[in-house]
């Protein structure tokens, strides 16, 4: 007889949108919550008894209930909640993962003093990811989608070549990317303080942004490398980061066909083909276990 192997269910891409009220001033909080449970649930996969079945129903439930119970300080407290509570309060259940996507809106100044209209903001999407098996907790939080730009500093020669080596040495180019991040923190254990995650993010970005716009770059491996380090280095809190960076090409458009010269003024912003370039910075003797395909977390 075939033997089960690992399984999990659970209700995936829960919308809930949060405001708090605090007089005329609100608050928004808009995530995409995915909750995913393991356990004792061999019976139902061999016999289809639902016994030791939450049904996803419920979960989807709890999520909306728990906004409302526990509010919603940060995207990482609030699937903290969650994991918590069914691992918890279902024996079968042994390990909970909630993957949880943010969405941020900027307040839009009115001439009044009342401040509820916001606009969507488009930079990024954060995201985090708790896991929790009763004992110990695993956070990675990180985000997709933030495109960034030098129009200078960035250089790319010294490769190698072959026979099917056509591009040209650059030594001006434009550097752009949409970056894809995840990082782990050190925080595992109730015992332990729990790191104020809202700062941890602002700060998080705050030093990833500032690396890639310091940076003199000779490949976007180095730019890569230097925004993970700096992470390390300010984030006490955090001991891996992972990044996986396709670079935007842009290419200098050939104007002289109509009598001009391109002087790294006119580019072609090409999507695709484009290189792919992604690695992980570990802070010293702590062992890797962010993913490497970012698309399974």
């Amino acid at each position: 007889m075939p033997i089960l192997g690992q399984n999990q269910y659970g209700k995936a891409e829960n919308r809930v949108v949060k405001i708090t009220r605090d007089g005329a001033t609100h608050h928004i909080k808009d995530l995409n919550v995915s909750v995913s449970l393991s356990g004792d649930m061999d019976e139902v996969h061999y016999s289809g008894s639902n016994a030791h079945v939450l049904p996803t129903d419920t979960t989807k439930n709890t999520v909306y209930a728990f906004a409302k119970e526990h509010g919603i300080e940060s995207a990482e407290q609030f699937g903290i909640h969650l994991a918590r509570h069914f691992v918890t309060s279902q024996e079968p259940i042994k390990s909970a993962r909630i993957r949880i996507e943010e969405y941020a809106w900027e307040r839009i100044a009115t001439a009044g003093e009342d401040e509820h209209s916001f606009v969507r903001q488009g930079q990024e999407t954060r995201l985090t990811q708790i896991t929790y098996d009763g004992s110990s907790w695993e956070v990675v939080s990180g985000l997709k989608d933030l495109t960034v730009m030098n129009s200078t500093n960035s250089e790319f020669w010294g490769y190698v070549k072959d026979k099917y080596t056509t591009l040209p040495e650059a030594y001006d180019r434009i550097l752009a990317t949409e970056v894809a991040g995840r990082w782990r923190f050190n925080w595992s254990d109730d015992e332990q303080e729990m790191p104020d995650w809202e700062t941890s993010y602002e700060q998080v970005k705050k030093h990833m942004l500032q690396a890639f716009a310091e940076t003199y770059s000779l490949s976007l491996q180095q730019t890569l490398y230097q925004m993970g380090s700096r992470i390390i280095d300010h984030r006490a809190e955090i001991d891996e980061v992972r990044f996986s960076l396709p670079n935007k090409h842009h290419f200098l458009v050939d104007l002289e066909p109509f009598g001009l010269k391109n002087d790294n003024e006119v580019y072609f912003a090409a999507d695709r083909p484009y290189g792919l370039i992604e690695a992980t910075i570990l802070r010293d003797g702590c062992e890797p276990r962010i993913p490497v395909d970012l698309t399974n977390l």
